[in-house]
């Protein structure tokens, strides 16, 4: 089965989605296709803390008519440590916040609109391999649901398929790119409680991290700074509850049933190159980051901001040069989000080999930046989400 289209998206995350939308404005088709099936799509619980830039895009474009509805808006989070907690006023300081909404809504959201608007979007169609991406008409080679062979030809091929997808192999070869993998993970759990707090607590005790978030007036998000190797399986619910309440010494959780738990590893990573020919990467098949800063889909989205308009000089006006430009503009956000990411972590974490100089020193970080309206202004301005670039 051979197929033309303008632009081939392989993913349909947030990226690929959200592409899809922003280029259907410009009345540019595209064709989407993911290996996994809707229901599996909506149905993945993640991270749920949305910039306000990813919220402006998000609700101008039409993209998410609930966003705002059903979203939370939250201008602050507490920083928690040495038995105090120190709240972080984003409101206050850069005059911005970031809303919690769910990304398995952000994706309901997307899916609805793109179906609606007419999309191509093609679900349980697996990529196999990219062909012809140094040429004006790459390809996509994918199978079916029934395992039949499908080539979708294109004027442009985007890699939105995550960090385990084909394209970045296709657009990085084998470099890959800079990695770290860190000593710890995070033990994640989703209980069936009420909020334990108003805002977000990232609290760093000398057992280690813990964050205490939420996803709705009914179910809790909560993490705990764990080995990599632990077995989600090892710990009863009362245990659970017992690393968690320890880590946040000062706060009263609100328990209950735990429903879901998971063990989360920490990698750091960014693709040697973002583009190769016609072929460019996007969200996760580009980069991907610690989860302490909550940039991740924040970061998925300043990229597609700034690919669409690419795309658009590209297809519409047949001007190549922002697409030229694409991998350096995107380049400079993406290192900066790795190193606020990296920044968090290791202030936060208490890491394995760490010495009581160490703690002690970690103190003293925590210290400066909340004695220090300018330290505050940095997190609250990095937080909240830079200016997209276009």
């Amino acid at each position: 089965m051979n197929e033309r289209t303008r632009v081939a998206i392989v993913g349909a995350g947030p990226a690929g989605l959200l592409l899809a939308h922003l280029l259907d404005r410009e009345g540019i088709a595209s064709i989407v296709i993911d290996s996994r099936s809707r229901e599996e799509i909506e149905s993945t619980i993640r991270a749920g803390i949305l910039e306000q830039g990813t919220v402006e895009i998000l609700h101008e474009t039409a993209a998410s008519t609930r966003v705002l509805e059903a979203g939370t808006r939250h201008d602050g989070i507490e920083l928690r440590f040495a038995g105090a907690g120190h709240r972080i006023d984003f409101a206050e300081t850069v005059g911005r916040g970031v809303w919690l909404y769910p990304q398995h809504e952000v994706l309901k959201d997307l899916i609805a609109a793109r179906l609606a608007a007419g999309q191509d979007l093609r679900f349980g169609v697996s990529a196999v391999a990219l062909d012809d991406v140094e040429t004006s008409r790459p390809r996509v080679i994918a199978r079916g649901p029934g395992g039949e062979r499908i080539e979708i030809e294109a004027d442009v091929v985007i890699g939105a398929d995550g960090s385990r997808g084909v394209t970045r192999e296709a657009v990085t070869g084998p470099h890959g790119g800079f990695y770290r993998e860190y000593p710890f993970a995070w033990f994640g759990v989703l209980c069936e409680a009420p909020p334990s707090a108003d805002e977000l607590i990232y609290s760093s005790s000398p057992d280690g991290f813990a964050l205490i978030s939420q996803r709705s007036p009914t179910v809790q998000r909560m993490y705990f700074q764990c080995d990599p190797d632990d077995d989600p399986a090892a710990y009863s619910e009362s245990e659970l509850w017992d690393v968690l309440q320890s880590r946040v010494p000062g706060t009263t959780l609100h328990e209950g049933p735990i429903f879901q738990r998971d063990v989360l590893r920490f990698r750091s990573f960014v693709a040697h190159q973002l583009r190769r020919g016609r072929a460019i990467l996007v969200g996760d098949a580009a980069h991907t980051v610690p989860p302490t800063g909550a940039k991740g889909m924040n970061l998925a989205v300043a990229d597609v901001v700034l690919l669409s308009d690419a795309l658009r000089a590209l297809l519409l006006e047949a001007d190549e040069r922002p697409l030229d430009a694409y991998p350096d503009r995107a380049l400079e956000r993406i290192w900066k989000a790795q190193h606020f990411s990296w920044w968090m972590t290791s202030m936060l974490h208490v890491a394995p080999d760490a010495s009581p100089f160490d703690r002690a020193r970690q103190l003293g970080e925590l210290r400066s930046v909340v004695g220090s309206a300018h330290g505050r202004a940095y997190l609250a301005e990095a937080y909240t989400g830079w200016p997209l670039a276009r």
